[in-house]
């Protein structure tokens, strides 16, 4: 690597590249992912050597969990169907119910997460199980960071979502952060290290939520120094269905701060 590229340091953040979002059959599959996967992986092979560090976040849950539809049931003890939105009024008002055990969490947690006025909680479907097909990252893209890491340089994985009491959609925190539990706490190591660099390319899915809100949390903790050096890769990156309005007011909000706007083929010129 030249001097010139050891300057310029370059880290690649990709936001949960797994086969429940990417593969058109996946669980969770968000529509056009396995298009921008493609562009995603011959960008990495490209600029193999211009990429400094590579961090990989992987959502990882377990069945029962807060976002998915066993947690809750109904009168006649049915889950709700995926994609059903649940308010605290909603379970306060005896529209929902959880197991005893969970009651009262869940209750405080739909309340703070409401209070935070980043979006409802939705019930989604089981996605990204911890050792399924679902949760291993989409081949192309396994390929590209095979072949990228057989050099000296920093592959890092961030696995999120672990924890069944909170949703984990940001690869910096989870949404409201476990007491008891670092790993639901801000990711200070992926802070220190994206502070090291002279930009931060951003690519994954969804916008809408798990990239959204991880450069929420990034220029949260990075400040407007982390949004000026972002460029947010568009063509790597798609929303979920039907929440398109949440992902481009993800995109007005970075670039207010500053970040920028590019695609791969402007990065590969």
């Amino acid at each position: 690597m030249s001097q010139s590229q050891q300057a310029n340091k370059i880290s690649l953040l990709i936001i949960d590249p797994q086969n429940d979002f990417v593969d058109p059959n996946g669980a969770l599959s968000v529509l056009g992912a396995a298009q921008d996967a493609e562009r995603l992986a011959h960008l990495i092979q490209r600029l193999s050597a211009k990429i400094s560090s590579i961090s990989v976040s992987l959502d990882s849950h377990q069945r029962y969990d807060i976002s998915h539809p066993l947690w809750f049931y109904d009168h006649n003890g049915e889950p709700p169907a995926p994609f059903t939105v649940i308010t605290a009024d909603d379970l306060s008002q005896g529209k929902w119910f959880t197991q005893e055990a969970v009651a009262e969490h869940t209750l405080s947690y739909l309340r703070t997460l409401e209070s935070q006025g980043r979006y409802p909680h939705v019930i989604w479907p089981e996605h990204c199980l911890i050792g399924s097909e679902g949760h291993a990252i989409y081949p192309v893209i396994q390929e590209a960071l095979h072949e990228w890491s057989a050099r000296p340089c920093r592959l890092d994985y961030i696995y999120k979502g672990q924890n069944p009491l909170t949703e984990h959609f940001s690869a910096v925190a989870a949404e409201v952060p476990v007491a008891h539990d670092p790993q639901t706490q801000v990711n200070h190591d992926l802070i220190r290290e994206l502070k090291q660099s002279d930009q931060i390319w951003v690519a994954g899915w969804a916008r809408s939520h798990c990239v959204g809100n991880t450069l929420r949390d990034l220029f949260k903790w990075g400040g407007q120094e982390f949004a000026q050096k972002t460029l947010i890769i568009t063509d790597t990156m798609s929303d979920v269905s039907g929440f398109e309005a949440q992902g481009e007011a993800v995109v007005r909000e970075s670039l207010d701060l500053g970040a920028r706007l590019t695609e791969v083929h402007q990065l590969i010129h």
